[in-house]
C-alpha cells in the first residue's frame, strides 16, 4: 500500500443489477418499468430547445417539476425537493437528517443501499431483523417499547425491497409517531403499485420525509429524476445540503419529460394496470412450479424455488440470457427477485424454468 493511501475513505460500495449490453435478453433484475414512457414524455424531450438545454446549465431549484408536483399531489402546505433519482435524494436526506451520535435504524432485509449511505457518512446503524415471514414488526420501532434505546433516525422502504411486503398507512403512521423526535424517511419507490401511500401523514408530522422516483412506474429510470415531500423546513435544510454539495445536477430535458410525465395521467394509470394484471398471473404460475412468493406490492416478486436451488436457478436462467436478481445474504440467498416484464417475457421466463426443473 502506498503512503497516502492511508488517507483514502474505503467502503463496500452498492452492487446494481447487472446491465448486459446484449439486445437479445430478457432484462428482470433491476425493476425496471417494461413499458416505455408516455409518448408525451418522448414528445417534450423532441420539442424541446436541444441547442441551449445543453449549453445552458438547468434549473437548480427545479421550479417547474415542484410546481406540477405540487399541483398533483395536491400539496400546497409542504414542499418538494427534486434529485437525480431516488437514490441522489436519500443520499442529501442522509446526509441532512442524520446528523447525531445516536444510530439510525432500519430493516436487516431491505434497500442495501441505506447501509452503504450510513457508511459512507459516518453516521451510525443498527439493523432491526424483519420477522419469519419477511415483514417489519412495527413494535419494533417505538421507542417506548421495552425500554427501546433513542435513535437518530429511521428508515422504511415502503413497499420494502427486495421483499415486496407493504405496510399500511395506520402501521406507518405508529412508526412515525412514536419516533417523533427524529426525522423518519419512508422510501416509496414502489408505492405506484400497492395504493396505500403515507402523504396523508404528512400534514401532522413535521419529522416525516417521503422519497420518490420517476424510474419505476413512471418507466423514466434514464432519466434521473426522484423527489422527496416534506415540511418547508425539512426540505429547505435538504436544498442546502444540495446547493451545497452540487447546484447543477437534473438536466434540463430530463426535467421537461418529468413533468410531461406528470401530465399524463391515463398512459400512467394504464401502465400500472398493466403490471398488476402480469404480476397476478406471475404469482400464480410461479406457484404452479412450486416457488413459495411472498406477497408483493410492487413491480416484482420475491420467491424462493422448492425444487431446486436458488442460485443454480439463478445461473441457469442467466445462461439462457434471462436475468434476474440474487441476493447472497444469509437471510435473502433461498430466493430471487423477479421484475415483472411483458406477458411475453414472464412466459419466456416460466418456460425456461421449466426447462431447467
Amino acid at each position: 500500500m502506498y503512503k497516502w493511501e492511508e488517507n483514502l475513505r474505503k467502503v463496500d460500495p452498492y452492487v446494481p443489477g447487472a446491465q448486459p449490453k446484449q439486445k437479445d435478453v430478457i432484462k428482470l433484475n433491476t425493476n425496471e418499468n417494461p413499458y416505455p414512457p408516455s409518448p408525451k414524455v418522448i414528445a417534450a424531450i423532441r420539442e424541446g430547445d436541444l441547442e441551449n438545454d445543453m449549453r445552458k446549465y438547468p434549473d437548480p431549484n427545479s421550479s417547474d417539476l415542484v410546481r406540477s408536483l405540487k399541483e398533483y399531489y395536491g400539496i400546497e402546505d409542504m414542499d418538494v425537493f427534486v434529485g437525480t433519482g431516488s437514490d441522489d435524494v436519500l443520499s442529501i436526506a442522509f446526509l441532512t437528517c442524520f446528523n447525531s451520535d445516536k444510530p439510525i435504524i432500519f430493516p436487516d432485509v431491505t434497500y442495501s443501499f441505506y447501509p452503504v449511505w450510513a457508511r459512507v457518512y459516518g453516521i451510525p446503524y443498527k439493523e432491526i431483523p424483519v420477522d419469519e415471514g419477511m415483514r417489519i414488526r412495527v413494535e419494533d420501532y417505538n421507542v417506548g417499547a421495552e425500554m427501546k434505546e433513542p435513535n437518530g433516525g429511521v428508515v422504511i422502504a415502503n413497499p420494502n425491497a427486495p421483499t415486496g411486503i407493504n405496510l399500511s398507512r395506520k402501521e406507518i403512521r405508529e412508526i412515525v409517531e412514536a419516533n417523533s423526535d427524529v426525522v423518519v424517511i419512508v422510501d416509496e419507490a414502489y408505492v405506484d403499485y400497492s395504493g396505500e401511500s403515507a402523504l396523508s401523514l404528512l400534514v401532522d408530522h413535521e419529522n416525516l420525509l417521503i422519497v420518490r422516483t420517476f424510474s419505476k412506474s413512471r418507466a423514466m429510470a434514464g432519466a434521473r429524476i426522484g423527489f422527496a415531500i416534506g415540511s418547508p423546513r425539512l426540505i429547505k435544510a435538504m436544498n442546502d445540503v444540495a446547493q451545497s454539495v452540487n447546484s447543477y445536477t437534473k438536466p434540463t430535458t430530463s426535467l421537461r419529460a418529468a413533468v410531461a410525465s406528470v401530465e399524463d395521467e391515463e398512459y400512467f394509470r394504464a401502465r400500472i394496470d398493466d403490471v398488476l394484471k402480469t404480476r397476478a398471473r406471475t404469482v400464480l404460475e410461479l406457484k404452479k412450479r412450486g416457488f413459495n412468493v411472498l406477497p408483493s406490492s410492487t413491480n416484482f416478486v420475491f420467491a424462493a424455488p422448492t425444487r431446486i436451488d436458488a442460485k443454480l436457478l439463478f445461473e441457469e436462467l442467466g445462461d439462457r440470457k434471462i436475468y434476474v436478481r440474487y441476493f447472497t445474504g444469509e437471510r435473502t440467498s433461498k430466493y430471487l427477485r423477479i421484475t415483472i416484464g411483458t406477458d411475453r417475457e414472464m412466459d419466456a421466463l416460466f418456460a425456461a424454468i421449466d426447462e431447467i426443473m
